[in-house]
């Protein structure tokens, strides 16, 4: 009864000092017992240490069960450290157990009491419970008392020969606790930890690799006969140990293997050379550059057995492996962690900060890794303050001509929170998006000047700052900006912004000459109400106005002088006597006074607007020190890659089972390893399917060949494949293997079918076969995407019978393809104007009914896609017919719709043969496109009689940019390296609207999105048909009709995105004209102003 009173007290005191109210026990009235949690209540320890002294093992159970609950809420229990150790013989198992626990815990504190009972934890080794000697041993290395190193040193030793795992765990355990209390015993652990490493158990392995990290982590030569089998066993080993492992292993590799990075930079030198080479000599050539290098079988198999990790749901140990692949694999698999990476950012804010301040680090080096995702690195609401500013860091990292325009709309929304010190943040990213990127520099410019009108003072004074570090770039061209910023001097209250203002007409006075004594004026009227760094700045205008335009100035600065020598500040007084001195000659001053001209308008260096970023990767990724940018205690550096490998041999071992599995390793034994079965048994199959990706050069013939035989599909499908998620992959393996020789026979069948009914179709209507071929590829396309991995098989089945079937289909005359591709032309705009309700005739693939469909509803009726008022036909040469043995190519861009994508912009390609003789199988080859630019190409064509052309069509989606499309063009014996770049008024599509709509348009863009420029328009430009001629020749723009006589309007939508692109120019006085460009997509927007400018100020 006395125990379960006492517990009922304990527990009503604990809830009554929860509630912060005071329990009055019986005992002693006076005293609350809410103190009982700071000071000893004796009573209660009294209780307790008569239940450990009973007879009864329950009692002694309770006691200890309620002690240990007392160490866990943080109360101090070591006055009954005398009564719990008597306990340590007791025969009860759980209560040997918890006195363990509590010995764990207070045998530091009470050494002396514990040393009395050291024989008892000598003979607790020896018990024929594991868990028992297990405890009995930490207990033992828990004691700091240097008398009993040698104890210890003979229990680890026997602990490490001891047949439980869990045991031997626990000795690599005390290894690192007896290394601290004496350091001379290192190379006596050494012995042990060498024959701890051998250990075959996966819960021995993480234990021991640490210990060796912490005593001796340069011994790289004990690890050589253990490294394989520490690569094959690291999936099955507990968290916290692959963490420790993987980091181990990384070092190691640093410094046994050779870097996997040059060997990238010296093929891609080798492949710019060869331009003109035959596919022959090309691979002649590849194979003499690769010899030099050949990834280690062990470096491989780091590699290869860390991957699987990556699904792991522990952070750290994703973290870990990410950090692995960026220092040792080849730049080309590296890829594979980003998606991992970006799934931590769904964790807590701690792991997300970590991921992200890594994820900083290497996008800047390697942006291709990360810009698939970049919309996982927007910035939330909810975020906290840490982790907007690393997305914004990454954010900035990832920006590119491609998607700057993307970012620009996110940043003006940024900038708007309420959280003062991101939106800070968030102008420094423009300013550095603005010099990284010539083409939006202006934009900036425009939107962050906008931005001084805000009514916040820190976005005011940062915006000042950038604004003024991005005129140190470039200060000739924007004299007006500097003006600008002279005006706002009279409302912009925040020192920092108004000294920099200072700082600019000072340093630029030359190029505002009337407005800059002006301010001089304005300041010294307000001299003495002014913050200290703003008169300083007034100090140096004046002193540099004085230099420069001392007629209008000299008075005013003698008079700026004469307040700041009386200024109560020091620092103000100081600077007025040393610019005295140096600006104002006199017997006194000395030679500097001859010099002070290149003293004060000295040229500046322009500030470098960098990442903070830059140098953390001399630092591990995922360790303190690179979250720091410090090197904190205890980190172990990266070596740099040997020159040459060390001998491989040292890592062979004579194990019969280990050389099973390295033969498995090097791809000898196409068995499966026991040690790969990572989820399920479902994964076998992945496992074998890494394996094929470990030796590059021969798989990159083979994706030569595919490529080539697959010409003629979309590069879509290439890629859907690897995007498809690990988990759908596993799922769906088993099942479609079992199902694809069904598929494959049914596949074929129906091809049969379709080919009939498609023949019957084209003679009816004698359209060409481009538009179903299209079709079916498309739909593959869609297939593809959805099905895994394993059915990559069944595709390259259906593309074979997708290839024969073009072929079979249409024995037509190549020469009326030109005809067949104007008639859909024509055909393209009847349903604009109408609904399409009727069936869809059979000269229209799904694609382009689609298409067409969206043309005519998806938009509003006021605004529609209307047909191009003019249609250039200069042509581009895209093969001469010396470079190309005879075949000369030509292309120009119809203007028309695309009938392959609405996406993709419409190419035509005039082949003339120039030779003699017969050229054969003229057709497409290998593609190198930027990342998501797509193309459809031309059906091969069989063969082109001497002095013959021939006119083809092609669809290129551009992705709204500018960038080149790099292909092959080919002949039955040779290869030709071509490129078409397209201009940028060939990205647009004109559209109709009227002038309502225009200004309701063009209202919604402005700001970043508006793009304006005044130029000197010739003579002979100024009449409206001139200068409507040369704006349509120059860009596939719409005119929007206008009803005032000096301001022309054209409207456009770009043709992948579908963004309007609103262009207008007004006539002004005199031969000025200004040009005003609103779109989404500045980079567009920019450029295209460029190309306009010329076209209307020359004649």
């Amino acid at each position: 009864m006395s125990g379960s009173s006492l517990g009922y007290n304990e527990q009503g005191g604990e809830a009554a000092t929860e509630q912060g109210q005071e329990a009055t026990p019986t005992t002693a009235p006076s005293v609350p017992a809410a103190f009982g949690l700071f000071s000893s209540d004796t009573k209660k320890n009294e209780d307790l240490k008569q239940m450990l002294e009973s007879n009864k093992d329950s009692a002694k159970l309770d006691a200890m069960k309620r002690i240990v609950g007392m160490i866990a809420k943080g109360k101090n229990a070591s006055e009954l450290f005398p009564a719990v150790v008597k306990n340590v013989a007791s025969k009860n198992i759980e209560i040997k157990k918890l006195v363990y626990v509590y010995l764990m815990r207070y045998a530091e504190e009470q050494q002396d009491l514990a040393l009395l009972s050291i024989s008892t934890f000598q003979r607790a080794l020896k018990d024929p419970n594991q868990l028992i000697r297990a405890s009995a041993l930490r207990v033992l290395s828990s004691i700091r008392v240097p008398i009993i190193v040698p104890i210890m040193m003979l229990a680890i030793k026997e602990a490490s020969a001891d047949l439980s795992p869990y045991v031997r765990k626990n000795a690599a355990h005390a290894i690192q606790k007896l290394y601290s209390l004496d350091p001379e015993q290192k190379e006596m652990l050494i012995e042990v930890i060498e024959k701890l490493l051998k250990d075959k158990s996966t819960l021995v392995a993480g234990s021991v690799v640490m210990a060796f990290e912490e005593v001796c982590p340069d011994r790289i030569d004990l690890i050589h006969k253990n490294y394989r089998k520490l690569c094959n066993l690291l999936v099955d080993v507990e968290e916290w140990g692959q963490v420790v492992i993987i980091h181990m292993l990384t070092r190691y590799a640093r410094t046994q293997f050779v870097s996997p990075w040059k060997e990238d930079g010296v093929l891609e030198e080798d492949n710019e050379k060869d331009f003109y080479e035959s596919d022959e000599e090309q691979k002649e050539k590849d194979q003499k550059v690769k010899k030099p290098y050949a990834m280690d079988p062990d470096h491989r198999l780091l590699i290869r057995n860390t991957k699987p990790l990556l699904q792991s749901r522990n952070a750290a140990v994703v973290m870990a492996v990410a950090q692995l692949y960026w220092h040792l694999a080849p730049k080309s698999e590296a890829g594979i962690v980003s998606k991992s990476l970006v799934r931590l950012l769904r964790s807590n804010r701690e792991v997300q900060y970590i991921v992200l301040q890594n994820i900083a680090t290497m996008s800047i080096q390697r942006k291709g890794m990360f810009e698939p995702y970049l919309k996982s690195f927007y910035v939330r609401s909810t975020d906290p303050t840490m982790i907007k500013t690393s997305k914004l860091e990454i954010l900035t990292n990832l920006a590119n001509e491609a998607n700057i325009s993307t970012l620009l709309r996110e940043f003006q929304t940024y900038v708007k929170s309420q959280d003062k010190q991101f939106a800070a943040a968030t102008i420094q990213a423009i300013g550095r998006c603005a010099t990284n990127i010539s083409e939006v520099t202006d934009t900036c410019l425009n939107g962050l000047v906008c931005l001084l009108s805000n009514r916040d003072e820190i976005v005011v004074a940062e915006s000042v700052v950038v604004i003024k570090k991005l005129l140190q770039t470039q200060p000739a061209h924007h004299g007006e900006i500097i003006k600008h910023m002279a005006k706002l001097l009279d409302t912009i209250t925040v020192p920092v912004a108004r000294a920099s203002i200072l700082w600019l007409i000072g340093e630029y006075c030359e190029r505002v000459p009337k407005i800059a004594p002006d301010v001089l004026r304005k300041m010294a009227k307000s001299f003495t109400n002014e913050d200290d760094l703003v008169k300083l700045q007034i100090l140096n205008l004046g002193a540099k106005l004085y230099l420069t335009n001392s007629k209008q100035t000299k008075l005013l600065t003698q008079y700026i002088l004469n307040l700041g020598k009386y200024d109560q500040s020091y620092d103000i007084r100081d600077r007025t006597r040393f610019i005295r001195q140096l600006i104002v000659p006199n017997e006194k001053s000395g030679a500097l006074s001859k010099y002070a001209k290149k003293i004060f308008l000295a040229q500046k260096p322009a500030p470098l607007l960098e990442s903070p970023f830059k140098d953390r990767d001399r630092f591990q990724l995922g360790t303190l020190s690179h979250t720091l940018n410090t090197k904190a205690i205890g980190y172990l550096e990266l070596s740099n890659w040997p020159e040459v490998a060390p001998d491989p041999s040292v890592r062979n071992v004579e194990v019969i089972e280990l050389g099973k599995e390295w033969s498995v390793a090097l791809g000898k034994v196409k068995k499966e390893k026991p040690t790969e079965k990572f989820y399920s048994d479902s994964e076998e199959e992945e496992s074998a399917s890494t394996t094929d990706t470990e030796s590059e050069s021969t798989s990159e013939s083979e994706k030569e060949k595919n490529g080539k035989e697959e010409g003629s599909s979309m590069e879509n499908s290439e890629s859907s494949s690897e995007e498809l998620s690990d988990s759908e992959s596993e799922s769906k393996e088993g099942s479609a293997k079992k199902k694809l020789k069904t598929t494959e026979e049914s596949d074929s069948d129906d091809t049969e079918k379709k080919t009939k009914m498609i023949s019957k179709k084209r003679e009816s209507s004698g359209s060409s076969d481009s538009e179903s071929s299209s079709t079916e590829e498309s739909s593959s396309d869609s297939e593809s995407e959805s099905d895994s991995e394993s059915d990559a098989e069944s595709r390259k089945h259906k593309n074979a019978i997708a290839s024969k079937r073009k072929q079979m289909a249409v024995p037509e005359k190549k020469a009326s393809s030109k005809q067949d591709v104007s008639l859909l032309d024509l055909d393209d705009f009847n349903p604009v104007s109408t609904p399409v309700a009727v069936p869809t005739p059979a000269i229209l693939s799904p694609s382009l009914a689609a298409d067409l469909e969206g043309l005519s509803l998806s938009r509003s009726s006021v605004i529609d896609v209307s047909s191009p008022i003019f249609v250039p036909m200069k042509t581009h040469e895209l093969l001469h017919r010396m470079s190309g043995k005879g075949l000369a190519a030509h292309y120009h861009f119809s203007r028309q719709p695309c009938i392959y994508g609405n996406q993709m912009v419409s190419v035509q390609v005039t082949l003339t043969n120039t030779t003699d003789q017969k050229l054969e199988n003229i057709h497409i080859g290998e593609r190198k496109l930027p990342a998501g630019m797509k193309m459809y190409v031309f059906n091969p064509i069989e063969f082109l009689e001497p002095e013959e052309s021939i006119t083809v069509s092609m669809g290129i989606d551009f992705c709204d940019s500018t960038q080149t499309a790099s292909f092959q063009l080919c002949t039955k014996e040779d290869h030709f390296n071509v490129n078409i770049q397209p201009p940028v008024g060939e990205l647009l599509l004109p559209v109709t609207m009227s002038e309502k709509d225009f200004k309701t348009e063009q209202g919604k863009l402005t700001g970043m999105n508006e793009t304006s420029t005044t130029i000197t328009v010739a003579p002979q430009n100024s009449t409206r048909l001139v200068l409507l001629e040369k704006v349509v020749k120059a860009a596939n723009l719409g005119v929007v009709p206008s009803g005032q006589d000096n301001i022309h309007r054209f409207s456009a939508k770009t043709v992948h995105s579908g963004s309007l692109m609103l262009v207008t120019v007004e006539l002004k006085e005199g031969s000025t004209a200004q040009l005003i460009i609103n779109t989404e997509k500045t980079v567009i927007g920019s450029i295209l102003l460029r190309e306009l400018k010329p076209v209307l100020s020359q004649g």
